[in-house]
């Protein structure tokens, strides 16, 4: 019952703090008008800038957003107690992360759905922009290289979840097509979709699990087995550069074509999981399987090796609390699809709570759905089935939850131990609304992979934005080209994911995790800095923004003045270049701010240059 509580609890929180903070913010502070004409009607290529119902930009806002940023990093935050994970994702999303995606959001719209690297140099000056854009660039790198590893990792560890994901892409584009082309209504057939995507998670489970294990080291060869991979490893290297080449195709299509009606079905798919999983909790009790919580809520001895949880939490917690990544979204694609200003509230400010909400959830099911039981996947009977003690019981309890988050040094617990504590965990919840395990591991496997998925391909194409940007900043036109910059961003992106781990490619989920989490929260503390001289600009109140831009910008300096001299010593030589780069442009950007700070109040920057007639044709 207190594990139910906890959510119920958060959840209120959220519902309280939209209708008050977020209506304030909204009507005092940004000043929100129904009337102004919105960059996707100013510009309306029918590429990237697309007048959209906001219930669809609202799902592809959250399913970008909501990728396995809130899963993972509440799944590692355990380790120190569930107290401190819930404080932090509750109280930053509401007063932190929505105010941060909002304002980045509205201020994209005010500036035509530039980036918020390009507005940084309105804002600013020119200078300031370079410097965003160059951690724009480093930031999405990592993130491409994260989420390629993170899908990759899913599919080698879950082959249940390989065929429902493939089948999603034929699938969004059918939806796509016949919405914008044949002009049908949406929800109709999104609903239709979203009743397939179940029965593709079904064949995947019990028909067509696709296990690239199984096939050694064939696709990759003696190349492969020279250099020592496993099996594993090498499943996890072919997912990855296959999502590669998806993510340069997605980038270059139209939103409408594949993004948009991608990411509407997943954010359905997400409602009806986490619909499932409250309903798991509710219940739980009344039929004699509660969750009980069995992780500690403060833990006085994490795994040997694990850094201290202050300031650590709070980067490893980013997207259920507060990312900057989700700065790049709101003013990377979801800015050039709001038909009215009005709409930011719910897709800024909206979306982040349920995020957050969606973070909660995972923190309940790693610290006490787990206590259900963990399982094995025998691939003789495409089932899993419950792990035993030594009397042959079904491990239950502190023992089942202790499988996942204890006997380990730090540097042991691999990504697919994390991802792993969620989705069974999550599993055992919707066992009590009567899923079997079995197909409730497929479900819960497919909504994480789902959404890495639509986080790496707005990833792409925003990498595809920054890209373009910076080489019109350095006047590089050939880069500036949308097949050249697409591939540089994939390209990039894979060569980190690949270069990451100690034993061998494929292996660096958690290497790649600290920089990721670190770059991301820095990024949100420099988007803060835009925000700020906006409201600043325009003689708008910014005291609600101190504490949050302050907060973003040392908690990640700290983190990395404790890394680095890590990363140097035990020559991970990417990581340091990259933590150094982000640590030289962070205090560079803060100067420059503090040297403008007096100098901007009231001074409005110069108005946008008319819209070239060409402009409304242009596919770079």
């Amino acid at each position: 019952m207190a594990t139910l509580l906890l959510a119920l609890g958060s959840f209120a929180a959220y519902l309280v703090a939209y209708h008050t903070y977020g209506r304030w913010l909204a009507r005092r502070v940004f000043r929100l008008d129904p009337r102004a004409v919105c960059p996707s009607e100013q510009v309306n290529d029918g590429r990237d800038y697309v007048p959209t119902k906001r219930e669809i930009v609202f799902g592809h806002h959250f399913t970008s957003i909501a990728g396995t940023g809130p899963i993972v990093g509440p799944a590692i935050a355990v380790f120190w107690g569930w107290l401190p994970a819930l404080l932090w994702v509750v109280v930053g999303a509401i007063f932190m992360g929505a105010v941060h995606d909002m304002g980045a959001l509205v201020v994209s719209l005010r500036n035509r759905g530039m980036t918020v690297g390009d507005v940084a140099g309105r804002m600013l000056n020119p200078r300031a922009r370079i410097l965003f854009l160059l951690v724009l660039f480093v930031t999405l790198m990592v993130v491409i290289g994260v989420f390629g590893l993170v899908i990759a990792t899913i599919f080698a560890t879950y082959p249940s979840a390989v065929f429902p994901i493939w089948v999603q892409i034929p699938l969004a584009v059918t939806v796509g097509v016949l919405v914008y082309r044949r002009k049908l209504r949406v929800w109709p057939l999104a609903l239709g979709a979203l009743v397939l995507m179940y029965l593709t998670v079904w064949i995947g489970a019990y028909c067509l699990p696709i296990d690239l294990t199984s096939f050694g080291l064939a696709a990759t060869g003696k190349a492969a087995e020279a250099a020592g991979m496993s099996p594993y490893a090498n499943a996890v290297v072919v997912w990855t550069l296959l999502l590669l080449v998806y993510c340069f195709f997605a980038s270059v299509l139209p939103v409408w074509v594949l993004l948009q009606p991608r990411d509407f079905i997943n954010s359905q798919q997400l409602f009806v999981a986490m619909a499932l999983l409250v309903v798991g909790l509710v219940i739980g009790p009344f039929i004699g399987q509660t969750a009980e919580l069995v992780a500690k809520p403060i833990n006085p001895e994490p795994p040997p090796g694990a850094p201290p949880m202050i300031p650590f939490l709070f980067i490893t917690i980013a997207c259920g609390a507060i990312s900057g990544f989700h700065c790049l979204v709101s003013s990377g694609t979801s800015s050039k699809q709001l038909k009215k200003e009005t709409d930011a509230q719910l897709v800024g400010y909206g979306a982040m709570l349920l995020e957050s909400a969606l973070a909660v959830l995972v923190i309940v099911a790693c610290s006490a759905g787990l206590s259900r039981g963990v399982y094995t996947y025998q691939p003789e009977t495409y089932q899993y089935v419950h792990q035993v003690d030594a009397s042959g019981q079904p491990l239950t309890g502190y023992d089942a939850w202790a499988k996942y988050y204890t006997g380990k040094h730090w540097s042991d617990f691999k990504l697919k131990h994390k991802v792993g504590g969620f989705i069974e965990g999550g599993a055992n919840l919707l066992a009590n609304v009567g899923l079997p395990v079995t197909f409730g591991i497929g479900v819960m496997a497919v909504l994480v992979a789902c959404f890495a998925a639509t986080t790496l391909d707005t990833a792409t194409r925003l990498q595809r934005y920054v890209i373009t940007e910076l080489a019109g900043a350095l006047r590089m036109r050939t880069v500036a080209n949308k097949y050249v910059a697409t591939t540089i961003a994939v390209v990039t992106g894979g060569a980190l994911a690949l270069i990451a781990g100690p034993a061998g490619p494929g292996s660096g989920g958690l290497i790649l995790w600290p920089i990721f989490g670190v770059s991301n929260q820095l990024l949100a503390g420099l988007s803060f800095l835009v925000i700020a001289f906006y409201l600043l600009r325009h003689r708008r109140p910014v005291w609600f923004l101190a504490g949050p831009m302050v907060l973003m910008i040392v908690l990640p300096a700290w983190v990395m003045m404790y890394d680095l001299p890590k990363w140097l010593h035990g020559q991970r030589y990417v990581l340091f270049g990259i933590g150094l780069f982000i640590t030289i442009v962070q205090v560079w950007m803060v100067v420059e701010a503090a040297l403008l700070w007096r100098k901007v109040k009231g001074v409005l920057p110069e108005p946008l240059p008319p819209i070239e007639p060409a402009a409304a044709s242009s596919e770079s």
